[in-house]
């Protein structure tokens, strides 16, 4: 069942008891929830972009609204990292795995995406992003009942493997993809762009159990919609149709889960 959410709602604050923190009995960590942040670097990314999209998770990291929800947990805890991916063959992790328990942990896990290079890259591969996120759970030290990747990027996939077998191999291991697109941020479409880039995360990249996305419109919304989305990751809270949730129906793709390798193939012939 997927959801997509919409902006301008207000962020309810959760303000549970943190409890002690326990141990699996494989000797992981307990935490509410394992979180990748599979975040893209691809040349159609801008440094603009870049930094608007990094500072999007920095400051959702360090704002109330994620503290409070980071209470509602049964362990008050979450796992984190961050992600960054390009091509099929080009992914690397800015944050190893990192426990947020409160304001210090959330600080300084915030910190050190603030502090940390740019790069971009060739090639976009939402489906290699996604297989490499998914690889991350495994023996990771930690032990949660959600296990969910966190996908931004501003194109369709146009390297690696379809990106919808990407996206059901992951789910059949119990994973949840969320989706982050940046739709329409730029004043101009390149060769690699989609009008309907929403739609296309939708229908072919997002998938799983409580699965949504939110899509950023304008420069202005990336924190709003960031702090969002890792809101409604994290507190636990029922999916019910309010203003700030829509369900989407099940239906066939309204959009070719394959657009993006065609406009490749168009513009270079291979």
């Amino acid at each position: 069942m997927a959801f997509r959410l919409k902006l301008g709602a207000a962020l309810a604050s959760v303000t549970l008891a943190i409890s002690t923190p326990a141990q699996a009995r494989n000797g992981a960590s307990e935490v509410d929830v394992e979180l990748v942040f599979a975040v893209d670097i691809s040349y159609s990314m801008d440094t603009e972009e870049q930094k608007l999209q990094r500072n999007g998770y920095v400051e959702a990291l360090r704002s109330e609204p994620f503290l409070n929800a980071l209470k509602s947990g049964s362990t008050g805890r979450i796992a984190v990292t961050y992600l960054q991916w390009a091509s099929e063959f080009d992914q690397d992790l800015l944050a190893e795995w990192t426990v947020i328990d409160g304001p210090e942990s959330a600080r300084a896990f915030a910190d050190k995406l603030a502090r940390a290079p740019y790069r971009r890259a060739q090639r976009t591969s939402i489906s290699g992003a996604i297989d490499a996120a998914t690889k991350l759970f495994d023996n990771n030290g930690f032990h949660s009942m959600r296990q969910v990747i966190d996908v931004s990027g501003d194109g369709p996939n146009n390297s690696g493997r379809p990106v919808v077998a990407a996206r059901d191999d992951a789910v059949a291991q119990g994973v949840t993809i969320n989706g982050l697109p940046l739709v329409g941020i730029r004043p101009y479409i390149s060769p690699a762009d989609i009008e309907e880039l929403d739609i296309y995360y939708e229908d072919c990249v997002i998938g799983g159990f409580d699965a949504f996305m939110v899509p950023i419109r304008d420069a202005g919304s990336f924190v709003e919609a960031t702090r969002t989305k890792l809101v409604r990751e994290i507190a636990s809270l029922p999916a019910q149709p309010t203003s700030l949730i829509q369900r989407v129906a099940g239906r066939e793709p309204r959009i070719s889960c394959m657009i993006g390798e065609a406009m490749w193939r168009k513009r270079w012939g291979n």
